[in-house]
């Protein structure tokens, strides 16, 4: 088995700039993409931030020669027009070919609410997504689109600028309906790590896999389509365990349950919440370790479970020391064991 390792650059935790040479430094690291995070606004008020992730990847292609880049995930239903998405995406395609990947998903109140928009319950979020990604794959496809659907309207669109390999699209999915689709439609899943294992062997998984026949069904061909399925892998690799432990607690917020969190708007009531949380439950969503084979070792359970794209999110503040670390202790533990 061959996988990919990539890096999550945190749009939550620091600025642009700041970003930016991180995920430079990343692929001069060895780690094979990079995925950034889409907010308008972070989960933490204090010591957050959250820079605009379309012109971010620009500026990221412009500086890197190698690495795959997308967004894990972009909401592309509310404060964003599909059409739009479709262009933005299409000029990075253009200008990068190759290269990128549109990741979306169905959104969170925290980054729409603030701008007016009133925030449906998850099954309209769920058809937006799917006709948002109808009409992304035909700007990307047609050469002229008109389009009525339930949610999103074109006449006589056309995106005058498309790479000749339209930009794949993959599909961010917590529960098995998004998954589905994933496989149906999409040409990637992408989930996060730190819960129970019965959820991705018996239940994410297993929908992705029956979307990809339920696509290839579609299409008329035989035997199955295949997805890439992408796994955010939260880590604290640190050779002091009290201290990679710790280094968790700003993302405290991941912690939360989507009862929790379902409907905060203001990262300052999402801050709150999250602080009375103990280190325990904030810790348990990430793999916390000081010993780089025991690190190996639970990162390994999510490739025999299936996944082939990880992408590692590390909570600390100086992400340069996380690179060196995990350049010199941990990508080539993961290189041997299944190849790259």
């Amino acid at each position: 088995m061959t996988i990919t390792l990539g890096y999550k650059a945190s749009a939550e935790q620091f600025g642009p700039a700041e970003l930016l040479d991180y995920a430079v430094a990343a692929e001069g690291a060895g780690f094979d993409s990079v995925f950034v995070s889409d907010h308008f606004q972070p989960w933490m008020h204090e010591g957050g931030h959250s820079p605009a992730a379309i012109p971010w990847l620009g500026a990221l292609g412009a500086r890197t020669s190698r690495i795959v880049m997308g967004t894990s995930v972009l909401t592309p239903t509310f404060r964003y027009h599909p059409a739009v998405v479709a262009q933005a995406f299409a000029t990075l395609g253009v200008l990068y070919p190759g290269r990128v990947v549109l990741g979306v998903g169905t959104g969170e109140a925290l980054n729409e609410v603030t701008l007016g928009i009133d925030w449906p319950d998850p099954p309209e979020r769920f058809q937006r997504l799917k006709e948002a990604i109808a009409l992304i794959r035909e700007l990307h496809t047609r050469e002229r689109v008109t389009f009525d659907g339930n949610y999103y309207r074109v006449a006589d669109a056309t995106v005058y600028d498309r790479p000749e390999v339209p930009v794949p699209i993959y599909i961010g999915a917590a529960g098995p309906a998004a998954a589905r689709l994933a496989g149906r439609v999409a040409d990637g899943f992408i989930t996060t790590s730190g819960k129970d294992a019965g959820l991705y062997r018996d239940t994410l998984l297993p929908a992705v896999a029956a979307g990809e026949a339920a696509g290839a069904k579609d299409a008329g061909v035989a035997g199955a389509r295949h997805v890439e399925r992408l796994i955010e892998v939260k880590v604290s690799y640190h050779p002091d365990l009290a201290t990679a432990r710790e280094r968790t607690r700003f993302w405290a917020p991941l912690a939360l349950s989507p009862e929790e969190k379902m409907g905060i708007h203001d990262p300052r009531e999402m801050q709150a919440r999250a602080a009375e949380l103990p280190i325990e439950r904030v810790a348990s969503r990430f793999i916390v370790s000081d010993d780089p084979d025991e690190h190996v070792d639970r990162i390994a359970d999510y490739v025999e479970l299936g996944f082939t794209h990880l992408v590692f999110h590390d909570p600390g503040d100086d992400q340069g020391e996380f690179l060196d670390r995990y350049a010199r202790d941990i990508l080539p533990r993961l290189r041997e064991r299944f190849g790259a």
